[in-house]
């Protein structure tokens, strides 16, 4: 980005914040028309996408072309897994937490504890603790692995339930 785009993006970024989505969205806008392959742009414009407008099209469209302007931006890989888990779509998931594995610029412990949460939405408690647990391992940050240790005390929790309660 130059030096004018940069300062735009600051700018959209502080519209955000304060709510100001109508003036963040002209200026990603503006900063596309520009330099159409802004990957912080793209992003932030499916984020717009996702979380003001819920179309989910148009936010996957914007986020996969970030991914396409710069492979190395982490934020686009973090909000089309969270748009993946919305719409239920696991399959595509787990493809996409895979390909992140080998992205050198993203958390792993982030991606594990997404493969964690995909499974424990589909109810395979045992899977999602051993993916909470590679997330721990894979974590220096200690409050993220005391997120990650209550995660699987809810897995754990929920396993016993299940248990009782069967498939009624």
């Amino acid at each position: 980005m130059n030096a004018n785009s940069e300062e735009l993006y600051l700018e959209a970024e502080a519209d955000i914040k304060n709510n100001n989505y109508a003036e963040a969205f002209k200026k990603y806008e503006s900063i596309l028309y520009e330099e159409p392959d802004s990957a912080p742009a793209h992003n932030s414009l499916g984020w717009l996408y996702k979380t003001q407008f819920d179309d989910y099209a148009k936010a996957e469209n914007h986020f996969q072309t970030a991914i396409k302007c710069d492979p190395l931006y982490p934020h686009s890989y973090f909000h089309i897994a969270a748009l993946l888990m919305d719409m239920e779509r696991f399959d595509e998931l787990q493809q996409h937490l895979e390909r992140c594995l080998r992205v050198r610029t993203i958390d792993k412990s982030w991606v594990y504890g997404r493969f964690a949460l995909a499974e424990e939405l589909r109810l395979n408690y045992e899977k999602a603790t051993f993916y909470f647990e590679k997330a721990i391992l894979a974590s220096q940050n200690d409050e993220k692995i005391k997120d990650y240790r209550s995660d699987i005390e809810r897995c754990q929790m929920k396993m016993e339930i299940h248990q009782k309660h069967g498939n009624k």
